[in-house]
């Protein structure tokens, strides 16, 4: 039975959940917690709200009125995402199997502020260990993180490179970490490299020297999934055509994460339109099998 994903439980995400459910299509959405949205103690410009509203009640009522029609939701934080003969969704709990998969997780706001970390992205500075794992087969690497995300980063890493160190920057990390990756807590100054990274430097005079290093911190964000399956991404939104399909088919993306208005409004159009692309593609695979 044909049955799809949706990653994000925000405005985006449930507006897709609201038309593939009614259409009959399996539908889950999963999610951690209300994003940024739930940080909006007063919204007054979205329709149908006679008085100002918090993020975090819109949010709710969303999913309740999506639950209402069934559709399923799960509370637990993506990893990874992949395709075999189906996609294949990866958290912290579990796998999860879909056709068709939408990220609605909204954008990233928060870039570390390292010295010459954007300087040195694409010459050993990565954002995505399952693409680019294979340039650093036999080397020493480092995973920028302190959370699930970076630990999944790490243990990919460490199937091929000569030795995976896990760098919180100066945060505890609040994961239980294997004896075979190294891990260093000390705040980081700066990057260092001629024409590629060469080496991590701390704030306490000490440094690290490592061919490549993988930026992971806190969750895994829209542009992180998206090139994990080799979607097109640029300036941080993932690349999406008119009906919110990126170049990988059956993998959709909706809200935020695609950039142009950062709006409520603008995120629930999206979600409309990946639902209605989702129903039409489906029909379309369900009368060609038949």
């Amino acid at each position: 039975m044909a049955n799809v994903i949706i990653i994000g439980n925000g405005p985006a995400g449930i507006s897709t959940a609201l038309y593939t459910i009614r259409a009959g299509i399996e539908t889950t959405v999963i999610g951690k917690d209300f994003g940024a949205l739930g940080k909006a103690s007063e919204i007054e410009n979205y329709y149908g709200f006679s008085q100002p509203i918090s993020g975090k009640y819109l949010v709710q009522e969303g999913v309740e009125g999506a639950k209402r029609l069934g559709v399923h939701f799960i509370s637990d934080e993506v990893l990874g995402l992949n395709f075999t003969d189906q996609f294949v969704v990866k958290t912290k709990n579990e796998d999860y199997s879909a056709t068709s998969v939408v990220i609605a997780t909204g954008t990233s706001r928060n870039t570390p502020k390292i010295k010459r970390l954007k300087e040195l992205e694409g010459r050993g500075v990565s954002y995505c260990a399952v693409c680019d794992a294979f340039f650093y087969r036999g080397k020493d690497v480092a995973v920028l993180g302190d959370g699930e995300y970076a630990l999944h980063e790490a243990l990919e890493l460490l199937q091929t490179s000569n030795s995976v160190t896990i760098l919180t920057n100066g945060k505890t990390p609040n994961i239980v970490i294997p004896e075979t990756i190294k891990v260093i807590t000390t705040p980081i100054e700066a990057l260092d490299g001629d024409e590629v990274l060469e080496s991590v430097f701390f704030q306490d005079g000490s440094n690290l020297s490592v061919s490549g290093l993988f930026v992971a911190v806190g969750v895994a964000g829209s542009t992180d999934l998206a090139k994990k399956i080799g979607a097109a991404t640029e300036n941080n939104r993932i690349l999406v055509d008119e009906n919110m399909s990126t170049n990988i088919p059956g993998l959709y993306a909706a809200g935020d994460c695609t950039g142009g208005l950062l709006q409520i409004s603008k995120a629930v159009y999206d979600g409309a339109k990946a639902g209605t692309a989702i129903i039409k593609e489906l029909r379309n695979q369900k009368v060609k099998t038949a």
